[in-house]
């Protein structure tokens, strides 16, 4: 499975109307801990090719109506959907271990 970009246009089709839980990455270009978090979204893919989740990551300066729907203020941001609503949100750089355990528990 390779990482999803999202926009404000496949939003709705990938996340919310998804038959499969979905782990958002909500980044920027020019934000350091985004780029920190690039080697761990890339390990979380390959972890879990295997599951029924999908991970995706969205530009909050091209995707401004969804990043603001979501209310997302400070980067990275991590929202993960569930059956189309918002069952965890994590702000900041987070540990692959800290994000596969919200993947695990909500599979």
């Amino acid at each position: 499975m390779a990482e999803i970009e999202l926009n404000d246009q496949n939003f709705e089709k990938e996340v919310l109307k998804s038959d499969q839980p979905v782990l958002v990455d909500f980044w920027a270009e020019w934000c350091g801990p985004c780029k920190v978090m690039l080697p761990v979204m890339e390990e979380l893919i390959k972890d879990n090719k295997d599951k029924p989740v999908k991970i995706a990551k969205m530009n909050i300066d091209e995707n401004q109506v969804i990043t603001q729907k979501f209310g997302v203020m400070s980067i990275p941001t991590f929202l993960f959907f569930k059956g189309g609503e918002v069952v965890n949100q994590s702000i900041g750089a987070q540990s692959k271990d800290d994000l596969q355990k919200v993947i695990d528990e909500n599979l």
